[in-house]
């Protein structure tokens, strides 16, 4: 009995050590595993002199799945809850066929705030003043440009100095800003019309549709939504494919490249429609999380902070 008692104290100590090499990180225990191990479960044991204790086991093995053989739980997503508590995602939001609710309120469980240009770019001045108390920039494309060559120029500079862009597209013509931001900073470009409507699993083999195995972004996903009409994804050799739909065709993918970072994405449709199929709320989490790059601004990014991203000063207001 009392060598038992030694290995679950072992256990409970290696798991402290573990745990506290996790607690400078705003990521989870499973970061970058689609198929996670359950989590740590207590048990009931008696220490040396007797005394009733409650130790930690790290159970591996299957866990709860939803319907889709997705983990339930936050706690299977890339990061913690709270993790980026006052930091704020800027989002110019062109397409009007839906509003940014669900993913506000998906956002929001990670500390981030959202705020938002509805419909039409800000000047040039203020969208570059925003941007300074921002910790990543969202774009939802339309159907015609929004954004001039200056409002990209400011764009440009803000992801030359690190800081993550998620540009969305549609399908055709749904692309408009997507390209030509895409164009400036990764010389990369989305096209056509493709029907979609399907839940894609892991890749196998490393082609067909699927999802992306153990990369940062897919953490927590066995299965994805791909959206309903979707463009396909330009293959770059500055881009990784991330998500394949379907089709085969690439619908998502991610630039990680000299500290800098953004995700292209030809299925914008997957933020409002068959929100609760597949994944979706768990990877727009993930993509929050992996944009803000804690590995190159470290705690400047998380709640620590304290600030509104990785540039003194304070966040945004949340504007629905």
């Amino acid at each position: 009995m009392l060598a038992v008692v030694r290995r679950l104290a072992v256990a409970s100590l290696c798991l402290l050590l573990s745990s506290s090499a996790q607690a400078g990180s705003p990521y989870s225990r499973g970061a970058g595993q689609n198929a996670p191990a359950a989590a740590v479960v207590d048990k009931v044991a008696k220490d040396e002199a007797g005394r009733t204790v409650t130790v930690q086991e790290v159970v591996q093995g299957p866990v709860t799945r939803d319907s889709y053989g997705n983990a339930q739980g936050n706690q299977y997503d890339l990061a913690i809850d709270g993790a980026f508590e006052g930091q704020t995602v800027a989002v110019l939001h062109f397409c009007l066929e839906f509003d940014f609710a669900l993913p506000k309120a998906a956002l929001k469980e990670k500390g981030f705030g959202v705020y938002r240009w509805v419909g039409a770019a800000p000047t040039v001045q203020e969208l570059e003043e925003k941007l300074k108390q921002a910790n990543q920039l969202w774009i939802i494309s339309s159907t015609t440009r929004q954004l001039s060559d200056e409002h990209i120029a400011v764009i440009k500079r803000y992801f030359d100095a690190g800081h993550g862009v998620y540009i969305w597209g549609d399908n055709d013509p749904y692309y408009a800003d997507a390209n030509a931001v895409g164009e400036a900073l990764m010389g990369v470009s989305m096209h056509g019309d493709l029907p979609g409507g399907q839940p894609v699993g892991i890749q196998q083999k490393g082609t067909g549709p699927g999802v992306r195995p153990n990369h940062l972004l897919t953490t927590g996903l066995e299965s994805v939504y791909e959206g309903i009409t979707i463009a396909t994804v330009e293959q770059s050799p500055a881009l990784t494919p991330i998500i394949w739909g379907s089709a085969g065709n690439v619908v998502t993918a991610a630039f990680e490249r000299d500290g800098k970072r953004a995700i292209f994405d030809g299925g914008f449709t997957r933020l409002y429609n068959g929100w609760e199929t597949a994944g979706t709320p768990r990877y727009v989490k993930n993509a929050a999380a992996w944009l803000a790059n804690v590995e190159r601004f470290g705690d400047k990014v998380t709640a620590d902070a304290g600030k509104g991203g990785p540039v003194k000063g304070p966040a945004l207001p949340s504007k629905p």
